[in-house]
């Protein structure tokens, strides 16, 4: 049995999702109103839409005035955690210290934020 691949998500997806978390359920038409000049062509964001509905990541969740409204059939928390968790496997050896000792060597974490995660973890062994 051939394991599938894992979804991710380009740029321009990632864009459309981000548009549908904020602010909610919305139409081709709706989505295309939030974007700046220059705007893309409505095709486009209909395509990019059909290819998150393929993805799993959008589903057709009802109509309004005769055009089709899309929502994220996924939340950003879960998403972000399988993209982490797909980071760590393929660039940390599935290590999730290595992650947390990468952060630290580039400055990029704190100690007090390493002491609110040991916190969180043994509030989390405690229950």
């Amino acid at each position: 049995m051939r394991k599938e691949k894992p979804k991710k998500l380009t740029d321009k997806e990632a864009e459309i999702m981000e548009r549908l978390w904020n602010a909610g359920p919305q139409t081709v038409r709706e989505l295309l109103a939030t974007y700046s000049d220059p705007k893309p062509h409505f095709n486009t964001v209909s395509t990019i839409v059909r290819i998150l509905i393929d993805k799993g990541f959008v589903a057709h969740v009802g109509e309004r005035n005769g055009a089709y409204v899309y929502g994220a059939a996924v939340s950003s928390a879960d998403l972000a955690g399988s993209t982490l968790a797909r980071v760590v496997k393929s660039y940390f050896n599935n290590s999730y210290s290595s992650v947390v000792s990468a952060l630290v060597e580039d400055e990029k974490i704190s100690l007090e934020e390493l002491r609110e995660i040991i916190d969180m973890v043994e509030r989390q062994n405690n229950k």
